[in-house]
């Protein structure tokens, strides 16, 4: 799977507000301690790992209840806050709506990154807006902020097979075949939040959901 952003390529002149100042609340959905690192729940905790390690930040535990770094996509570009929430999946809120207080950034700045049962694996899909799907994630942070009204990054793990259990399907590892290709899914990910902070968000949908080659 090719990745969808050219590292050197600088944001159009259409992107408007999207590059312009003021900072950017990137959230990676998933359960904390070892014991999760690895489940498909926690692939949007993975994707924000990887945005830290491209913008070389370093996590630290941080008064919002969340694991932060921070850091810039370019020089000259927006501060682009990446954070884990300390809590189980099913309470994001409070983290999310804490880091977003504490930082000032609107709800329109804040993209988070989460599983999605409802995709094929490999998929990744972009909306603003909307109810939460049946993630539960997404409904306490919708819960929290009081409004819908932020960016999300749904990155698909698809269904379980046969009559297992959804619940059950997500607190597992990928499989063989899922974890060969789960790097470049990451990729990809973290390609398409770089997409919606340099270009926004309606010019990154057009590239990540346009057919793949």
């Amino acid at each position: 799977m090719a990745g969808f952003f050219r590292r050197d390529a600088a944001p159009s002149a259409s992107a408007g507000t999207a590059a312009g100042a003021g900072a950017w609340l990137v959230v990676g959905l998933g359960n904390p301690g070892p014991q999760y690192a690895g489940n498909r729940h926690n692939v949007g905790a993975m994707v924000v790992e990887l945005l830290a390690e491209r913008i070389g930040a370093r996590f630290s535990r941080h008064r919002t209840t969340t694991m932060l770094a921070e850091g810039r996509l370019r020089p000259g570009g927006p501060k682009l806050i990446v954070a884990r929430p300390l809590s189980y999946m099913n309470t994001s809120g409070g983290p999310v709506s804490s880091a977003a207080a504490y930082f000032g950034v609107p709800p329109e700045r804040v993209i988070v990154v989460h599983d999605d049962l409802d995709l094929p694996f490999e998929t990744i899909k972009l909306k603003a807006d909307g109810g939460h799907g049946g993630q539960n994630g997404v409904r306490d942070i919708i819960k929290a902020l009081g409004t819908p009204e932020f960016v999300r990054v749904r990155v698909g793990i698809g269904r379980p097979p046969g009559r297992q259990d959804a619940a059950d399907y997500v607190l597992r590892d990928f499989g063989g075949t899922e974890k060969s290709r789960l790097p470049f899914v990451l990729d990809d990910a973290a390609d398409a939040v770089e997409l919606i902070i340099e270009q926004g968000l309606l010019a990154a949908q057009q590239t990540v959901h346009a057919p793949r080659a």
